[in-house]
């Protein structure tokens, strides 16, 4: 991936080529075939690598994969499309548009920050960001990964200690649309954001903690990010 982002598709698709072929499971299977596809030369080539990347997604069928079927869908239909195969195309369109609604993830959610909050407190957007300080959230960031909060907590803003919140949303919730179908197809770190509030149900104190050097890379990779936040 940062070979794509340094203009070397042809060396990227080479690796791309060793991650399928080197894959242990169905996630990493779904990863690379989407990968794959994306360095196809050809529509037939494209649409085979998609419709790979398609299957093992449907035998993951997990919270972690499912954002990634409307685009998924959606890259068939217009193979389809483009081989004059309309049929199949508007099959496939059909599917993808079937992709929407209310979101399956029952949780457990997790919240991570270095504010000091007691259970039955309520976490709301209106704060500024805590990677870009001009910008006021509108909406309230959570994840059904508690790892993902802990790496949340030692990002965040503030001199008190890392919290990772177990915490409930009140009213409904989206994707994260900052990191679903961006780097990876889908949501795999089941990142979501909501208007309303989260109320604080409990604390989790057990996550993997990034190291000192680790946190550095992430800091410097977030100041030199030059992505406009979708809010």
């Amino acid at each position: 991936m940062d070979l794509e982002e340094k203009d070397k598709p042809e060396e990227a698709s080479r690796l791309f080529l060793q991650a399928w072929n080197e894959a242990t499971n169905d996630f990493e299977k779904f990863i690379a075939a989407y990968y794959v596809a994306r360095h196809q030369k050809n529509v037939p080539d494209k649409l085979k690598w998609l419709e790979t990347a398609l299957q093992f997604a449907l035998k993951i069928n997990n919270d972690s994969v499912k954002g990634a079927f409307a685009s998924l869908y959606m890259s068939i239909a217009k193979c389809y499309e483009d081989l004059n195969d309309l049929d199949n195309a508007k099959t496939n369109y059909e599917l993808a548009n079937s992709f929407t609604g209310e979101l399956s993830d029952k949780g457990p959610f997790y919240h991570g920050t270095k504010a000091d909050l007691k259970v039955g407190d309520f976490l709301t957007a209106g704060y500024g960001s805590n990677y870009h300080s001009e910008l006021t959230m509108n909406h309230i960031y959570f994840t059904a990964l508690v790892n993902g909060a802990g790496l949340a907590a030692a990002l965040a803003k503030g001199d008190g200690r890392e919290r990772v919140y177990i915490v409930e949303p009140t009213g409904s919730f989206e994707n994260d649309p900052n990191v679903t179908n961006k780097r990876f197809p889908g949501n795999p770190t089941r990142s979501y954001h909501t208007q309303e509030p989260l109320k604080i149900v409990g604390e989790v104190t057990d996550w993997m903690r990034q190291t000192p050097e680790e946190l550095q890379k992430w800091h410097e990779k977030l100041a030199n990010n030059k992505g406009e936040i979708i809010n």
